[in-house]
């Protein structure tokens, strides 16, 4: 694979897959240990990312999902002692093959555009790292070789950087939450007969 369609594949991946991310985890967090988490979110994107070509996804969202399940699967599998209900709970997914909303699509780029703002505010070297193993793809040793550190600081700067992402989504939430509860009680005190 040249260099012009490794740079195609890894932006297809920041903005067809990246946004999707939140979802995936979602749904591995309600079915696997959170030890495997990382592990799994990181070899979907280093398959998806290893891809020669994704002209044949038709749906980002559920080539995601279906990639996760299958590693989520094979680590299920490898392990000594396997919870029935999770593989019955990865068996069960059903992924629909349908194209996504207009709606849909405008959320998701939007939530594209606030993660990538997020990972531009990072610090410089955590910023390297988050791109390097979750947007190109690389794995720990590949990026440590790439930015001259040790894999241990790959591996600390990325935790730092996706906890101050995930931190920044976290409390936008609770600020958006917050101006929905404040609407609320408004329209309730407003729709309230008073006692005059």
């Amino acid at each position: 694979m040249n260099g012009t369609d490794r740079h195609r594949v890894t932006a297809w991946v920041g903005s067809e897959i990246l946004p999707h991310e939140a979802d995936v985890r979602a749904w591995l967090c309600r079915t696997l240990n959170p030890d495997d988490l990382e592990d799994i979110i990181q070899e979907t994107y280093a398959q998806i990312a290893g891809l020669e070509n994704v002209c044949h996804i038709r749906n980002p969202r559920a080539y995601f999902f279906t990639a996760a399940r299958t590693f989520a699967l094979m680590r299920l599998r490898r392990a000594r002692v396997v919870n029935i209900e999770s593989v019955t709970e990865i068996d069960a997914l059903s992924i629909l093959e349908e194209e996504p909303s207009p709606e849909r699509i405008v959320a998701g780029r939007r939530e594209l555009a606030r993660v990538r703002r997020l990972i531009e505010g990072l610090p410089e070297r955590w910023r390297r790292v988050v791109e390097l193993r979750k947007i190109e793809g690389l794995s720990q040793r590949e990026a440590a070789e790439a930015m001259g550190v040790p894999e241990h600081t790959v591996d600390n700067d990325l935790r730092k950087g996706l906890k101050a992402i995930l931190k920044a989504i976290a409390e936008g939430d609770r600020i958006a939450e917050r101006k929905l509860d404040g609407l609320e009680r408004d329209e309730r005190a407003r729709n309230t007969p008073s006692d005059t």
